[in-house]
């Protein structure tokens, strides 16, 4: 990570986070895993997710955990595959219950730009990771940089969708302000969980009932 790429709005909010040693360590960790390692995403997507969605669009937040650590898969938004790679079983089942909750047609590939571009931030804890070995950037420092993200925007901003699904997500609750925000929680989509709770929650229909209520459009989630 030679250059920090972050939409404008982003680095305004995010400023002091960039000189602080925490940060100074993760860029130091990454040029060194980039330069010997496989991982992913690629250096230009590490901030994919600032850089769709500016700070002032953010309607919604989807909180993931970290990148697929699959060839081809991450690229930098959370439960997003590139076209042409196949649809992970979380997103599978993000995918039913979109159906299920609002009669959405089922879409045929696994990339979520479209969400992003239209005010959904989808924000992984952790932004980098290496091939094969999922949670492997666990403890570099970038927890702290998105909790950080995620309280100072729950801070500048209000009327904001926060949803948490599963344990690892639910403990970023304490960061968001909830008599500004509304936060929606259920358990994981993962096949391991997703029948104990995930379908049914209707969290698509949930957030476009709190938008329109709030004098915001309503996120279109048909995936072209």
């Amino acid at each position: 990570m030679k250059k920090i790429e972050i939409e404008k709005s982003w680095f305004s909010l995010l400023e002091e986070e960039f000189e602080k040693p925490y940060f100074k360590a993760i860029r130091l960790f990454l040029r060194e895993e980039y330069n010997n390692k496989e991982i992913y995403p690629h250096p230009s997507n590490i901030f994919n997710a600032f850089n769709s969605t500016p700070v002032s669009e953010v309607k919604v937040v989807i909180m993931g955990q970290d990148p697929y650590h699959g060839p081809g898969q991450a690229h930098g938004l959370g439960f997003s595959v590139q076209k042409g790679i196949r649809v992970p079983p979380s997103l599978r089942n993000i995918y039913k219950e979109l159906s299920q909750d609002l009669g959405i047609k089922i879409p045929s590939h696994g990339n979520l730009s479209s969400w992003a571009k239209k005010g959904v931030l989808l924000l992984n804890s952790v932004l980098t990771v290496e091939k094969g070995k999922a949670n492997s950037h666990k403890d570099i420092g970038w927890e702290k940089f998105t909790e950080h993200a995620i309280k100072k925007l729950s801070k500048k901003r209000s009327k904001i969708v926060f949803i948490l699904w599963g344990a690892y997500a639910q403990k970023k609750e304490k960061l968001i302000d909830s008599k500004k925000h509304l936060i929606l929680k259920a358990v994981h989509p993962s096949p391991l969980s997703a029948y104990n709770g995930f379908f049914g929650c209707k969290h698509f229909s949930q957030v476009n009932n709190y938008l329109k209520n709030n004098g915001k459009q309503e996120i279109q989630w048909e995936i072209d």
